[in-house]
């Protein structure tokens, strides 16, 4: 929507509105507003969506929010923030893919100078209204090609930050660097020439090991992700840093403080998995760590054995300290799922994961007529070469 059209009166609906169902506001005020009714029911549906992923912008009403696309594609505040211990303050960043804004406006936080590029025109208005609102004079606008505004701009940026677009024209989803838009692999001498450092933001769904052979000079990787979910695949280079090992950092931020494990491909290739008989305690790694391919490092890190070579499940006697992943004490393991499942879980509320198992979650779900609730947790994997279901209950 056109900051022009975001009216006093569009806005006081907006927040007069901001809780209601939007099609019902839609029906009940067709043809009664003075505003464009479309608009403002389409700002609503943008708060409510913005409630949980940006709730302090959500609470500013002078600030517009742009279609629900720009709005999905954008980092949470609790991403853009942890971006902003990634690379070191300087005088100036760019953000070459600037969307909604919200990486360009924490990144800027280590920055004097902050340069936004956008290409669409509306959503560049739409960011320069609400970046005028919460820090004036602190961005620069431009919008058009990003790439052809760097390889005109005589400066040279402490950082350029960059988020290709994921998806191709049939809205397929990408694995690959070069098949993203814009095509960093392609521009990436000029990007090096441009910035003393450059963070990009990848998919969720980024093959690491590829980009790494699309792009060598990549320095660290971070995968992160938000209670458990990979939200984001963040690579950074900086000039001048030489280094004979690549850090990858598989990171979950959780409401009680962050849980990490950093290590690099190497110890990876050189640690050797432990296999065992299953213990006191189950232990799944957090999502970051099996999406960052960290399966016989993390069990060697932390001395566990694991059950299979394909069922990055582990296990115990004893807990190890902050083990980022989640904990399960084992209760009892099921022999005859027929009768006990029916014995335990009378209402068939119970939580059911399965790891590398005969069937998939929800066929045993179906199976033995099972819903997830409750506390407890049905856990199926392989161990050996059997496969094997465990009663148990989750720590942490």
């Amino acid at each position: 929507m056109p900051p022009t059209k975001y009216t006093a009166s569009l806005k006081q609906f907006v927040q007069d509105h901001q809780s209601e169902d939007p099609a019902q506001l839609l029906f009940a005020y067709s043809g009664k507003t003075d505003f464009d009714l479309k608009a403002a029911v389409q700002q609503i549906q943008a708060r409510q969506k913005a409630k949980q992923k940006l709730p302090s912008w959500a609470a500013k009403p002078d600030l517009i929010f742009p279609s629900s696309l720009s709005l999905e594609q954008a980092s949470s505040e609790e991403t853009a923030k942890f971006k902003c211990g990634i690379p070191t303050k300087g005088k100036s960043m760019v953000d070459l893919t600037g969307g909604f804004g919200v990486d360009t406006f924490y990144l800027a936080e280590n920055f004097g100078k902050a340069v936004y590029c956008e290409r669409n025109p509306e959503l560049s208005a739409i960011v320069e209204h609400n970046f005028n609102l919460l820090k004036p004079d602190k961005f620069e606008i431009s919008q058009g090609d990003s790439f052809e505004y760097l390889a005109k701009s005589d400066m040279t940026f402490d950082l350029i930050f960059v988020d290709p677009a994921r998806r191709g024209n049939h809205n397929q989803k990408l694995y690959k660097l070069a098949d993203c838009e814009p095509d960093i692999v392609s521009h990436w001498e000029l990007l090096k020439s441009k910035g003393q450092s450059i963070l990009v933001k990848a998919s969720p769904m980024l093959d690491i090991k590829q980009a790494i052979i699309e792009i060598p000079d990549i320095q660290q990787v971070w995968v992160v992700s938000v209670k458990n979910e990979v939200k984001e695949v963040l690579l950074y280079w900086e000039k001048g840093k030489v280094s004979n090992e690549r850090i990858i950092h598989a990171i979950d931020l959780k409401s009680g403080g962050p849980r990490e494990l950093s290590f690099t491909y190497e110890e990876e290739e050189s640690s050797e998995s432990i296999f065992g008989e299953v213990g006191k305690f189950l232990i799944e790694p957090y999502s970051p760590i099996l999406k960052a391919g960290a399966f016989k490092s993390f069990g060697g890190r932390f001395g566990l054995k694991k059950l299979h070579p394909n069922s990055h499940v582990y296990t115990c006697e004893v807990l190890p300290d902050e083990i980022p992943g989640r904990i399960f004490e084992l209760i009892q393991e099921i022999n005859n799922p027929k009768k006990e499942l029916k014995q335990l879980f009378p209402t068939g509320k119970v939580n059911v994961i399965t790891r590398n198992y005969a069937l998939s979650a929800d066929e045993l779900k179906k199976k033995y007529r099972l819903k997830d609730g409750g506390d407890s947790f049905l856990i199926g994997t392989k161990v050996g070469e059997k496969y094997r279901l465990f009663y148990c209950n989750l720590l942490g």
